[in-house]
């Protein structure tokens, strides 16, 4: 049986599934989390796509969105508009206001 490498971005197909995803990660993950899930929603919908929404160039994007990087917030905000998402802030509940 011939086994095949996971990819993530082969399964964030839509804008629901990448809102998932990112989700998902910005509530369990860290900063390294969030710039590596970037990186894989912007190969999903296509990095040079991306790259041109953003006005950077591909290798710059790559490298913005690889393990370890440590991109400016306006990086972050930029690809996450080019690829159809915002940050919303919501206020932590502590255990006397439940």
């Amino acid at each position: 049986m011939k086994t095949t490498k996971f990819d993530i971005a082969d399964y964030l197909d839509s804008n629901e599934m990448i809102a998932e995803y990112l989700n998902s990660i910005l509530d369990e993950g860290d900063f390294d989390d969030v710039i590596v899930a970037l990186g894989h929603i912007a190969k999903a919908i296509g990095m040079s796509k991306i790259a041109e929404e953003t006005g950077m160039s591909r290798p710059s994007l790559y490298k913005a969105l690889s393990a370890g990087a440590k991109p400016q917030f306006s990086t972050i905000m930029k690809v996450l508009k080019a690829v159809g998402s915002k940050i919303q802030i919501s206020p932590i509940l502590r255990c006397e206001e439940v």
